[in-house]
């Protein structure tokens, strides 16, 4: 009993926490969503027909994308309990064999996740800022106010990230739970005074709207994708919470309140075609207006929520996997993993929405720039899910054929709608997402550079064993690590230190890391330890993905009765390599600037590999690129 009571407890837990975390962004949509429907730079004409014709195409929108690919369908493939464009690109890549299959996939995968830090940046600001004008709407002489207001309230969002989502989720799940209990009781209040706007189920209305608007009805679903926006935030965050709670929060909560609220909103202008301007804000009575935009404004913080956990997620994947250099890794949870938090993402992120705020200075505006990242993410993942189906969830070809392609087919209009608004700021996505492209592709690409010009340097272990002939004299008390990237090779700070040194440890341990493309890996399968020779030992450790790598305990997990290893007691060698340029180049000159830039600000093996500093030696090298 108490343990299935425990078990309750942890999963309402969970699903507090997934309110607070993951479903902010797609549930403060409701502030501009409709909004822009009819007063943005591609609106269509307001009329009840066409109000109608919006609510359905933003009803069926909800679940064919958001109910059934996602959280049906998506949300399965999870990378042993990990999700998100990365997760998911480890999933469908296809055995070495097919080359030309496997470079496209990661093409696509790098470039959808560089969208998803795009789109990262804009939620925030866009969220914080459709809150706060509800100033204007109570007092236009609060106007001045709303972009500083914004401003600091970003500010304290980001300062506050290292609590970390555990602290922040539950705290912000009880806000949540309010805020969609409230949207609901307001949709329903407009739904009581104009009930005839439930005809908005029928799909034959979005279908008329094409008919009647045309190239109008096309144009107007860069701002219906508004009300999907936070939908590639449930994959990407689903490794914080877990898959049933997101699932029982979405159809028991979020979904019957956001439509009751769009419902709500519809019921409005079909009656006061004046509340176009604001439809959220007009739907609150005038007296509970200032509460409300309290309310919002806490809701819109938790909206940026989604997307900075995810940023999180999707940073530490890529540094694991080898395309950002290491940096910071904060774990804030000691009974939930995978709840992170990255410093200097942070910052950055942060540094990037004041910019936007205070650039785009209201949400109409940023509106034109939001939906260009998230369409093309979401395309993104529909072709990846196809490959994931196909060889994890062992699908039939024609099957999944068909579903992706439907998706497939409704996010492309989704995202050619959206291309429409590059002039009016949809540039800025497509430009964030290119820079992290580029970062992520030079480190890639330098990285197997230099992984091939050490390579020529490296004397295969083989060879080198047979040669190692020390007098005893010369073997020094201790135990001496020597980190290895290539198992097969002899680590080029063993080879420096003999010749230098003309001494070697009475123990002398290769320790090899690798990093599968698995968010973790068992315990059983962590270590292999082989003896080389006597005195010469070889440690292969396996981490997955979402693993924090943390030697000293891997040292306790390898002792064994022959070999007993501690940290404290050992002397860590490694390798420090300084990249120069070469006449000979491989890459375009600021390439190599900047992945000389981006190697020398890296985090230090010592910190990310949680090494004692006083236990380091590191013997640097020039390399030539």
């Amino acid at each position: 009993m108490n343990q299935d009571g425990s078990s309750k407890w942890q999963q309402a837990g969970l699903m507090l926490g997934a309110l607070g975390v993951v479903f902010g962004d797609i549930g403060t949509s409701p502030l501009y969503a409709l909004r822009e429907c009819f007063t943005g730079s591609h609106a269509v004409e307001l009329s009840a027909e066409n109000v109608l014709g919006i609510l359905s195409l933003i009803f069926w929108s909800l679940i064919l994308i958001v109910s059934v690919k996602y959280l049906v369908f998506v949300l399965k493939a999870d990378n042993k309990g990990e999700g998100g464009i990365l997760a998911l690109l480890a999933l469908a890549l296809p055995d070495s064999s097919k080359a030309r299959t496997r470079t496209a996939l990661l093409a696509i995968g790098m470039f959808g996740s560089a969208m998803l830090y795009g789109d990262g940046v804009i939620t925030p600001a866009i969220s914080v800022l459709s809150a706060v004008e509800g100033l204007k709407v109570a007092t236009p002489a609060l106007s001045h106010y709303i972009v500083p207001v914004a401003a600091v309230v970003l500010i304290l969002l980001f300062t506050f990230q290292r609590l970390g989502t555990e602290s922040v989720g539950s705290t912000f799940g009880v806000v949540m739970v309010a805020w969609f209990v409230v949207i609901a009781l307001l949709g329903i209040r407009g739904i009581i005074h104009s009930p005839e706007v439930l005809a908005a189920f029928d799909p034959l209305h979005a279908v008329r709207l094409f008919a009647r608007e045309g190239w109008q009805a096309f144009e107007v679903l860069a701002a219906v994708v508004l009300v999907v926006t936070g939908g590639e935030a449930l994959y990407a965050d689903m490794g914080h919470f877990g898959m049933k709670p997101m699932r029982r929060c979405w159809f028991g909560l979020v979904l019957p309140a956001l439509m009751l609220n769009y419902l709500g909103q519809g019921a409005l202008l079909l009656h006061d075609a004046t509340a176009a301007e604001n439809p959220f804000y007009r739907l609150c009575p005038s007296m509970l207006l200032i509460p409300l935009v309290g309310l919002a404004t806490c809701a819109a913080v938790i909206a940026s929520q989604a997307l900075i956990s995810g940023a999180y997620s999707l940073t530490m994947h890529a540094v694991q996997l080898g395309y950002l250099p290491r940096m910071r890794i904060v774990h804030t949870s000691h009974s939930t993993r995978g709840q992170i938090y990255m410093p200097h993402v942070n910052w950055l992120l942060m540094l990037a929405c004041l910019g936007l705020v205070f650039g785009f200075r209201t949400s109409s505006n940023l509106a034109s720039a939001y939906g260009v990242a998230v369409t093309f993410t979401m395309a993104t993942t529909t072709v990846l899910f196809y490959f994931a189906a196909r060889k994890f969830l062992h699908w039939r070809k024609l099957p999944a054929l068909i579903f992706c392609a439907f998706f497939l087919v409704l996010e492309l209009m989704f995202l050619s709608a959206n291309l429409l608004k590059i002039p009016h700021g949809g540039w800025f996505p497509i430009v964030a997402a290119l820079s992290t492209l580029v970062f992520m592709s030079t480190w890639r690409r330098g990285r197997e550079i230099l992984r091939r010009r050490l390579q020529n340097s490296i004397v295969p272990l083989d060879e080198f064993l047979p040669t190692l002939h020390i007098d005893p004299s010369k073997r020094v008390k201790g135990t001496a690590i020597y980190m290895a990237g290539n198992p097969k090779g002899t680590p080029l700070a063993l080879l420096h230190n003999l010749k230098h040194n003309k001494v070697i440890h009475q123990r002398i341990v290769l320790l090899t890391i690798v990093v599968e493309e698995v968010p973790r890996v068992g315990d059983k399968h962590r270590v292999k330890t082989e003896v080389l020779a006597e005195g010469i030992y070889r440690i292969s450790a396996h981490y997955g993905f979402m693993e924090e790598i943390d030697v000293p305990h891997l040292l306790k997990i390898a002792s064994t009765d022959e070999l007993k290893l501690k940290a404290i007691e050992s002397t860590f060698f490694l390798s420090r390599e300084t990249i120069v340029a070469s006449k000979r180049r491989t890459m375009a000159p600021w390439r190599t600037w900047l992945f000389a830039f981006m190697s020398r600000n890296a985090q230090p093996a010592t910190e990310f590999f949680k090494l004692p500093p006083n236990r380091v030696v590191e013997l640097g090298m020039h390399v030539e690129m």
